[in-house]
């Protein structure tokens, strides 16, 4: 524990050291091209052309590929083969931006207030949907070029205004860090990258072997093979050919594994996955939790295939890898019959494919595919349905999520394909589907009238994993400690991704129970559930939980913190890792150093709304209140509707006895999140001197919200008896006595009341 504790000191310093960023000037240093050399943790890596000697015909269908060619170099041949001229320039702000491709060229000029400017085009990412450019900017950054190339259409388009989700209004401006290469776009576009990255100049060295996805990738290293490979007689193949194979030599797990970091949307716990590791062992997974997602299931944002095939029965039965459909260069199989990839354990249905579809043989309709695998759009990519799950227009007309049906049939509604489904299938398998995102969207709206079947569905035998998952997360933000036995269950689950999540859970609930229950998983066989168990331990620091810890247990924890604190540093130049560093001091009482590392975080992502609120808080416990107030002040700049910003202020006003500013902040936080039980207490507290039947509505809706929390009710109860509501009040205190009758606050106000 002491060298996790100085490795994090350390680190910390550093942080501090990164204030010289806000002034004086940098110095560029130019993105390193594909010819650089990777570090030393590519050692015995050779690069795709020393495959090419025994392998010609797989180095063929690997270099014109979209593997292959995931990123290459801007060239004047590229331009004239796959590009066609801008035909206007794209207007963002007061900027206007046009990519000129003619010989000699290959930039993009823009023109705003300061005058022109030309960025060069440096490099080309995708080409299957979407051709994205890269130019160098300061300090090493490769970044995402403001204008994009639609292969179809053959038009550019606004890259940033193609992204807008659901979840903003505003797009990111092309220059922010989500669009930088070295931090966001590396890992599935180049080989054997290293990051490089200089925390205290805010300074990228970056190097990679080779643009795009090359062999040694999917196979790794190759240097061995290589060697025993030339050593052996002629015309035989050595017994131990010294490398990780893939393909064949791998199990289904192992194959889909290897797929999956790079269509997925994932967190990294460490940056040293291989070809042949578990993906739980080096990422967690993002679930239904996130709004990416429909409640049911169907992808909203990016191609997170990685998630919905998880959901697939055929996935599910162990027997499917990714190979059965795709070759190692990402082509399809059969892509002239799609059919046939289906046939294998379907030939019952496929080869009556008419009665099965309920469209002609010859049409797209009886394509398996077209109904199990439709096809959605995204800023200009378009991605497949990998659940495999049958169409569900009757959860579109539920949650509006897309259904293959209506995404043929355009000039029809959901009603009218749910009504075809219903008479062609004599068994509802819609009904399942509908239940369990009804519970996904009751979590979401944190409206726990269904928390029992929400519990009933995570412990149920037939529970989905993936559904499970998003369940426990979403779980967080309710109240309520009958879920407490639910979740403790979850932590025996065979699925590391629900284990996780359970363990994640359990930082908010510390007592005996649960820290056994963490002390016991940090000794899980996967990385992921150690992790979060860590994590979740990390939380209890000045709970008192008292419990012998065995010499084993001991060994283990201290084993799964150090993961823990490696997955927390395993991205500096992610404000997010800071931000959770951050979190981890401030669980300690190490204000100072939390305070350190939400700067580094805001350093990185300014406009970052959590470090800001956090460090608001820490400089309130440390009695800084003019700090606390510039943080938060600086949060509301940036989302006037942030509500745990405005929550905070409001608190903060009313311990300055600015009453008016106290209850204007938590009605907005009220307004942003009206399930904010916190607030709406606060706020029947602050109204309870001038306006009575104000502050009772207040203290009634947070008592609703949170009806185990005996503070709320006993408030309510003392409101409605200075209102003169006595008989209100004695209902209400009786009621919760019988519910919760070791709360003493209960019997003493009965007992004033009398």
């Amino acid at each position: 524990m002491n060298n996790i504790k100085r490795t994090l000191d350390v680190f910390l310093i550093t942080c501090l050291s990164a204030l010289i960023w806000l002034s004086g000037g940098y110095d560029v240093v130019p993105a390193l091209a594909e010819e650089s050399q990777p570090s030393s943790q590519y050692e015995g890596y050779t690069g795709t052309f020393s495959c090419r000697e025994c392998h010609e015909k797989f180095y063929k269908l690997w270099a014109p590929s979209h593997h292959g060619k995931a990123m290459q170099n801007y060239t004047e041949d590229l331009a004239r083969r796959a590009l066609t001229p801008q035909a206007e320039d794209i207007v963002i702000g007061h900027y206007r931006y046009r990519a000129e491709i003619d010989p000699g060229k290959g930039w993009v000029l823009e023109q705003g207030p300061e005058g022109k400017k030309k960025y060069p085009m440096k490099h080309a990412l995708g080409g299957k949907n979407v051709y994205y450019f890269l130019t160098p900017m300061e300090r090493g950054r490769l970044q995402t070029l403001p204008v994009a190339y639609d292969v179809r259409k053959k038009e550019w388009f606004d890259t940033a205004g193609s992204g807008l989700r659901h979840v903003s209004d505003e797009p990111v401006n092309w220059k922010e860090p989500v669009y930088t290469f070295n931090t966001a776009c590396y890992r599935c576009h180049v080989s054997q990258f290293s990051l490089n990255y200089d925390l205290e100049t805010d300074t990228y060295r970056t190097t990679w072997a080779e643009p795009g996805i090359n062999c040694e990738t999917c196979h790794g290293p190759g240097e061995e093979h290589i060697r025993v490979c030339k050593e052996a007689p002629k015309g035989t193949v050595p017994k131990d050919l010294k490398t990780t194979r893939g393909g064949r030599s791998f199990t289904v797990e192992q194959n889909n594994a290897a797929c999956a970091p790079c269509h997925a949307q994932m967190i990294p716990l460490t940056t040293s996955f291989m070809p042949g590791d578990r993906f739980f062992d080096h990422y967690d997974l993002a679930t239904l939790e996130d709004p990416d997602f429909y409640p049911d299931g169907r992808d909203l944002g990016e191609n997170y295939t990685y998630t919905l095939w998880l959901l697939s029965p055929c996935v599910k039965s162990g027997q499917l890898s990714c190979l059965h459909c795709h070759t190692s260069s990402g082509r399809y199989r059969h892509k002239d019959e799609p059919n046939k990839s289906c046939m294998l354990c379907h030939q019952d249905r496929v080869k009556d494919v008419t009665a099965h579809s309920h469209h002609p043989a010859d049409s797209a309709g009886s394509n398996c595919i077209s109904c199990h695998m439709p096809m959605t759009e995204f800023a200009r990519m378009r991605r497949s349905d990998h659940s495999m799950l049958p169409p569900t227009p009757a959860a579109t007309i539920a949650f509006k999520s897309p259904n293959a049906c209506n995404l043929c049939h355009t000039d029809k509604d959901a009603p009218w394909a749910d009504k075809h489904v219903r008479q062609w299938r004599k068994r509802d398998y819609q009904a399942p589907v509908l239940h369990r995102a009804g519970l996904i969207d009751g979590a979401r709206k944190r409206e726990w009238g269904q928390l029992p079947e929400m519990l009933a569905y995570i412990t149920s035998k037939d529970r989905d994993e993936v559904y499970a998952t998003s369940l426990i997360r979403l779980l967080r933000a309710c109240d309520d400690p009958f879920k407490w036995p639910a979740i403790l269950e979850a932590m025996k689950d065979p699925s590391p991704l629900v284990r996780g999540a359970a363990a994640e859970s359990l930082s908010t609930m510390p007592s005996g129970e649960t820290a056994q229950a963490l002390i016991d998983a940090t000794g899980d066989e996967y990385r992921l559930v150690r992790v979060r168990s860590a994590g979740g331990l990390a939380e209890y620091t000045g709970v008192p939980v008292v419990m012998p810890i065995k010499d084993r247990d001991s060994a283990n924890l201290e084993r799964a913190t150090e993961e823990f604190v490696s997955f927390l540093l395993s991205r500096p130049d992610h404000w997010t890792s800071h931000y959770n560093v951050g979190n981890f001091y401030m669980d300690h009482g190490d204000l100072p150093m939390a305070i350190a590392a939400y700067d580094t975080s805001l350093k990185l992502e300014p406009r970052a709304i959590m470090p800001m609120v956090n460090a608001s808080m820490a400089y309130a416990r440390m009695g800084k209140s003019d700090k606390a107030e510039e943080f938060l002040r600086r949060a509301l700049e940036v989302e006037p509707n942030s509500a745990a910003a405005n929550f905070n202020m409001g608190l903060l006003k009313a311990e300055q006895k600015d009453f008016g500013k106290a209850q204007e902040h938590l009605r907005a936080a009220l307004k942003s999140d009206p399930k904010m039980h916190e607030a709406a207490y606060n706020l029947g507290v602050l109204l309870a001197k001038d306006r009575i039947d104000e502050a009772i509505q207040w203290c009634r809706k947070a008592s609703e919200l949170r009806p185990k929390e005996p503070n709320y009710a006993y408030t309510l109860a003392f409101y409605l008896n200075q209102k003169g509501e006595v008989e209100e009040a004695i209902r209400l205190l009786r009621e919760r006595v019988e519910q919760q009758s070791a709360f003493a606050g209960f019997y003493m106000l009965l007992g004033e009341i009398y």
